[in-house]
Protein backbone atom coordinates (compact mmCIF):
# COMPACT_ATOMS: atom_id res chain seq x y z
CA UNK A 1 0.00 0.00 0.00
CA UNK A 2 1.29 3.31 -1.04
CA UNK A 3 1.49 6.13 1.52
CA UNK A 4 -1.20 8.28 -0.23
CA UNK A 5 -3.26 4.89 0.12
CA UNK A 6 -2.40 4.72 3.99
CA UNK A 7 -3.41 8.15 4.40
CA UNK A 8 -6.38 8.05 2.85
CA UNK A 9 -7.37 5.24 4.81
CA UNK A 10 -6.24 6.58 8.37
CA UNK A 11 -8.39 9.69 7.02
CA UNK A 12 -11.54 7.54 6.43
CA UNK A 13 -11.15 5.53 9.72
CA UNK A 14 -10.88 9.20 11.31
CA UNK A 15 -14.24 10.35 9.83
CA UNK A 16 -15.89 7.03 11.33
CA UNK A 17 -15.01 7.85 14.87
CA UNK A 18 -17.16 9.63 17.29
CA UNK A 19 -14.63 9.80 19.91
CA UNK A 20 -10.85 9.74 20.34
CA UNK A 21 -8.90 6.87 18.80
CA UNK A 22 -5.81 5.82 20.04
CA UNK A 23 -2.52 5.28 17.57
CA UNK A 24 -2.73 1.49 18.83
CA UNK A 25 -6.19 0.83 18.05
CA UNK A 26 -5.60 2.33 14.40
CA UNK A 27 -2.26 0.34 14.09
CA UNK A 28 -3.88 -2.81 14.95
CA UNK A 29 -6.75 -1.84 12.13
CA UNK A 30 -4.42 -0.72 9.60
CA UNK A 31 -1.77 -3.20 10.45
CA UNK A 32 1.26 -1.05 10.57
CA UNK A 33 2.98 0.18 13.33
CA UNK A 34 2.30 2.64 15.96
CA UNK A 35 5.35 4.68 14.78
CA UNK A 36 3.85 4.92 11.35
CA UNK A 37 0.44 6.30 12.67
CA UNK A 38 2.14 8.94 14.75
CA UNK A 39 4.18 9.69 11.32
CA UNK A 40 0.98 9.60 8.83
CA UNK A 41 -1.13 11.80 11.89
CA UNK A 42 1.28 14.31 11.64
CA UNK A 43 1.64 14.07 7.66
CA UNK A 44 -2.72 14.70 7.88
CA UNK A 45 -2.00 17.83 9.78
CA UNK A 46 0.87 19.41 7.78
CA UNK A 47 -1.89 18.72 5.06
CA UNK A 48 -4.03 21.42 6.61
CA UNK A 49 -6.55 18.00 8.05
CA UNK A 50 -8.30 19.55 11.50
CA UNK A 51 -6.91 16.51 13.69
CA UNK A 52 -7.07 17.50 17.58
CA UNK A 53 -4.85 14.74 20.29
CA UNK A 54 -2.13 13.65 20.85
CA UNK A 55 0.14 10.64 21.61
CA UNK A 56 -1.46 7.88 24.51
CA UNK A 57 -4.80 10.01 24.67
CA UNK A 58 -6.14 9.72 20.83
CA UNK A 59 -7.19 10.94 18.15
CA UNK A 60 -10.50 12.87 16.57
CA UNK A 61 -11.36 15.00 13.82
CA UNK A 62 -12.53 18.49 15.02
CA UNK A 63 -15.83 18.55 15.16
CA UNK A 64 -18.33 20.20 12.12
CA UNK A 65 -14.72 20.31 10.14
CA UNK A 66 -15.53 20.08 6.43
CA UNK A 67 -13.40 17.76 4.21
CA UNK A 68 -13.47 16.82 0.62
CA UNK A 69 -16.16 14.28 0.54
CA UNK A 70 -14.89 10.48 -0.64
CA UNK A 71 -14.74 7.99 -3.65
CA UNK A 72 -15.09 4.47 -3.74
CA UNK A 73 -13.07 1.96 -5.57
CA UNK A 74 -14.99 -0.39 -8.04
CA UNK A 75 -15.33 -2.86 -5.50
CA UNK A 76 -16.15 -0.62 -3.12
CA UNK A 77 -19.00 0.74 -4.98
CA UNK A 78 -20.12 -2.80 -6.40
CA UNK A 79 -20.39 -3.80 -2.53
CA UNK A 80 -22.65 -1.00 -1.39
CA UNK A 81 -24.51 -1.22 -4.31
CA UNK A 82 -25.06 -5.11 -3.77
CA UNK A 83 -25.90 -4.31 -0.25
CA UNK A 84 -28.62 -1.09 -0.82
CA UNK A 85 -30.50 -4.18 -3.16
CA UNK A 86 -30.60 -6.54 -0.53
CA UNK A 87 -32.26 -3.23 1.99
CA UNK A 88 -34.52 -2.98 -0.95
CA UNK A 89 -35.13 -7.05 -1.49
CA UNK A 90 -35.44 -8.15 2.29
CA UNK A 91 -36.00 -5.05 4.83
CA UNK A 92 -39.32 -3.00 4.76
CA UNK A 93 -40.31 -0.86 2.48
CA UNK A 94 -39.44 2.64 3.80
CA UNK A 95 -35.90 1.03 4.29
CA UNK A 96 -36.45 0.28 0.71
CA UNK A 97 -37.53 3.83 -0.61
CA UNK A 98 -34.36 4.97 1.57
CA UNK A 99 -31.82 2.75 0.27
CA UNK A 100 -33.23 3.62 -3.86
CA UNK A 101 -32.72 7.03 -2.58
CA UNK A 102 -29.38 6.72 -1.79
CA UNK A 103 -28.66 4.74 -5.10
CA UNK A 104 -30.07 7.42 -6.96
CA UNK A 105 -27.46 10.06 -4.93
CA UNK A 106 -24.17 7.89 -5.56
CA UNK A 107 -25.01 7.26 -8.62
CA UNK A 108 -25.20 10.84 -10.06
CA UNK A 109 -21.81 12.01 -8.48
CA UNK A 110 -20.24 8.50 -9.86
CA UNK A 111 -17.97 8.52 -12.88
CA UNK A 112 -19.62 6.91 -16.15
CA UNK A 113 -17.10 3.91 -16.64
CA UNK A 114 -18.07 2.81 -12.56
CA UNK A 115 -21.74 4.29 -13.47
CA UNK A 116 -21.66 1.59 -16.35
CA UNK A 117 -20.31 -1.37 -14.38
CA UNK A 118 -22.53 -0.49 -11.22
CA UNK A 119 -25.71 -0.69 -13.52
CA UNK A 120 -24.54 -3.41 -15.16
CA UNK A 121 -23.53 -5.83 -12.18
CA UNK A 122 -24.57 -9.39 -12.80
CA UNK A 123 -26.22 -10.46 -9.11
CA UNK A 124 -30.10 -9.72 -8.60
CA UNK A 125 -31.97 -9.60 -5.90
CA UNK A 126 -35.40 -9.92 -6.22
CA UNK A 127 -37.88 -7.45 -4.22
CA UNK A 128 -40.66 -9.65 -3.66
CA UNK A 129 -40.48 -9.31 0.73
CA UNK A 130 -41.22 -5.59 1.12
CA UNK A 131 -44.76 -6.04 0.27
CA UNK A 132 -45.31 -9.04 2.66
CA UNK A 133 -47.54 -8.66 6.29
CA UNK A 134 -43.65 -9.75 7.80
CA UNK A 135 -42.01 -6.83 6.22
CA UNK A 136 -45.25 -4.78 7.44
CA UNK A 137 -44.44 -6.10 11.49
CA UNK A 138 -40.89 -5.26 10.97
CA UNK A 139 -40.77 -1.61 10.10
CA UNK A 140 -43.59 -0.89 12.53
CA UNK A 141 -41.27 -2.84 15.20
CA UNK A 142 -38.60 -0.94 14.00
CA UNK A 143 -39.78 2.47 14.95
CA UNK A 144 -41.21 0.80 18.47
CA UNK A 145 -37.43 0.02 18.83
CA UNK A 146 -36.35 3.26 17.68
CA UNK A 147 -39.07 5.06 20.34
CA UNK A 148 -39.20 2.67 22.68
CA UNK A 149 -42.23 1.80 22.71
CA UNK A 150 -43.37 -1.94 23.92
CA UNK A 151 -45.23 -3.85 22.17
CA UNK A 152 -48.32 -6.72 22.58
CA UNK A 153 -47.75 -9.87 20.41
CA UNK A 154 -49.69 -12.80 19.53
CA UNK A 155 -47.75 -15.30 18.59
CA UNK A 156 -47.18 -19.19 17.56
CA UNK A 157 -44.75 -21.42 18.43
CA UNK A 158 -43.32 -23.99 16.15
CA UNK A 159 -45.64 -26.24 17.80
CA UNK A 160 -48.25 -24.56 17.18
CA UNK A 161 -49.20 -23.15 20.74
CA UNK A 162 -50.10 -19.48 20.96
CA UNK A 163 -49.07 -17.03 23.34
CA UNK A 164 -49.93 -14.06 24.34
CA UNK A 165 -47.06 -11.45 25.11
CA UNK A 166 -46.07 -7.67 26.54
CA UNK A 167 -42.35 -7.33 24.75
CA UNK A 168 -39.78 -4.29 25.01
CA UNK A 169 -38.53 -4.94 21.46
CA UNK A 170 -34.44 -3.88 21.64
CA UNK A 171 -33.93 -5.02 17.49
CA UNK A 172 -34.08 -6.92 14.77
CA UNK A 173 -31.64 -9.64 13.37
CA UNK A 174 -31.63 -11.11 10.03
CA UNK A 175 -30.20 -14.80 9.15
CA UNK A 176 -30.39 -15.00 5.46
CA UNK A 177 -33.59 -16.15 5.38
CA UNK A 178 -36.17 -14.93 8.35
CA UNK A 179 -35.85 -11.89 10.81
CA UNK A 180 -36.02 -12.23 13.98
CA UNK A 181 -37.07 -9.88 16.91
CA UNK A 182 -35.42 -9.74 20.00
CA UNK A 183 -36.68 -8.47 23.23
CA UNK A 184 -37.65 -8.25 26.77
CA UNK A 185 -40.14 -10.28 27.52
CA UNK A 186 -42.05 -9.13 30.49
CA UNK A 187 -43.77 -12.69 31.33
CA UNK A 188 -40.50 -14.57 31.67
CA UNK A 189 -38.61 -11.72 32.86
CA UNK A 190 -35.38 -12.00 30.07
CA UNK A 191 -34.92 -11.81 26.56
CA UNK A 192 -36.92 -14.19 24.37
CA UNK A 193 -36.05 -13.89 20.09
CA UNK A 194 -39.96 -14.23 17.88
CA UNK A 195 -39.64 -15.36 14.13
CA UNK A 196 -41.53 -11.97 12.20
CA UNK A 197 -43.29 -14.36 10.21
CA UNK A 198 -45.01 -16.17 13.36
CA UNK A 199 -46.26 -13.17 14.74
CA UNK A 200 -50.12 -13.47 14.33
CA UNK A 201 -50.96 -9.57 15.45
CA UNK A 202 -49.06 -6.62 16.76
CA UNK A 203 -50.19 -3.59 18.49
CA UNK A 204 -47.42 -0.45 19.69
CA UNK A 205 -48.19 0.34 23.26
CA UNK A 206 -48.17 3.96 24.66
CA UNK A 207 -45.93 2.50 28.22
CA UNK A 208 -42.22 3.65 27.04
CA UNK A 209 -39.62 1.26 28.46
CA UNK A 210 -35.88 2.01 28.82
CA UNK A 211 -32.67 0.35 27.71
CA UNK A 212 -29.47 -0.18 29.99
CA UNK A 213 -26.25 -1.81 30.18
CA UNK A 214 -27.85 -5.35 31.03
CA UNK A 215 -30.79 -4.97 28.64
CA UNK A 216 -30.03 -4.56 25.21
CA UNK A 217 -29.36 -5.59 21.63
CA UNK A 218 -25.49 -5.32 22.44
CA UNK A 219 -25.92 -6.88 25.81
CA UNK A 220 -27.91 -9.72 24.30
CA UNK A 221 -25.61 -10.36 21.62
CA UNK A 222 -22.67 -10.40 24.12
CA UNK A 223 -24.50 -13.01 26.40
CA UNK A 224 -25.69 -15.03 24.12
CA UNK A 225 -22.89 -15.65 21.19
CA UNK A 226 -20.54 -18.04 21.27
CA UNK A 227 -17.18 -17.65 22.66
CA UNK A 228 -14.53 -16.57 20.57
Amino acid sequence: MSKSERLFELLTLLRSKRFATTAAELAETMEVSERTIYRDIQSLISSGVPIHGEAGVGYVLQAGSHLPPLMFTEKEMIALELGMRMVRAWSDEELANASRSASTKIMSVLPDKLKKQVEEFPILVPDYHIQSDTAKRGQLLRHATDERHKVSMLYTAENGSKTERILQPLGQIFWGKNWTLVAWCELRDDYRHFRLDRIESLAVLEEGFETSDSKSLTHYIAQYSPPD
